[in-house]
């Protein structure tokens, strides 16, 4: 392929990715995140999320199915009281929970 094709290919990609981008500027400018509709999708999200951070607690697969269920819930609750003492920081809550995770189980083994 010549080097002239490529450079047409990839700037009629970019174009085609812009066009939908656009398109969809002017659609979510009519969308209401408050709306119903969007509160329902919202609640059945965290729901998910909520049940899968369960599974993984209660019946983990793979490497976590090596790590006792005390030393998981505990790290899951020094997650928590990250994530609340640091005003609600996600990152906080991730990165506590990780670094709790490998501590317990590199102390606890």
């Amino acid at each position: 392929m010549a080097a002239d094709s490529f450079w047409l290919i990839v700037l009629a990609c970019a174009a085609a990715t812009f066009v939908w981008r656009a398109l969809g500027v002017l659609v979510a400018r009519r969308i209401d995140a408050n709306g119903a509709f969007f509160r329902w999708v919202t609640c059945v999200s965290y729901a998910m999320v909520a049940g899968l951070i369960f599974r993984m607690i209660i019946l983990p697969e793979s490497d976590l199915a090596g790590v006792s269920l005390p030393v998981r819930i505990a790290a899951v609750a020094i997650a928590f009281g990250a994530y609340f003492l640091f005003k609600r920081r996600l990152v906080a809550g991730v990165l506590a929970g990780g670094v709790s995770l490998s501590a317990l189980v590199t102390w606890l083994g």
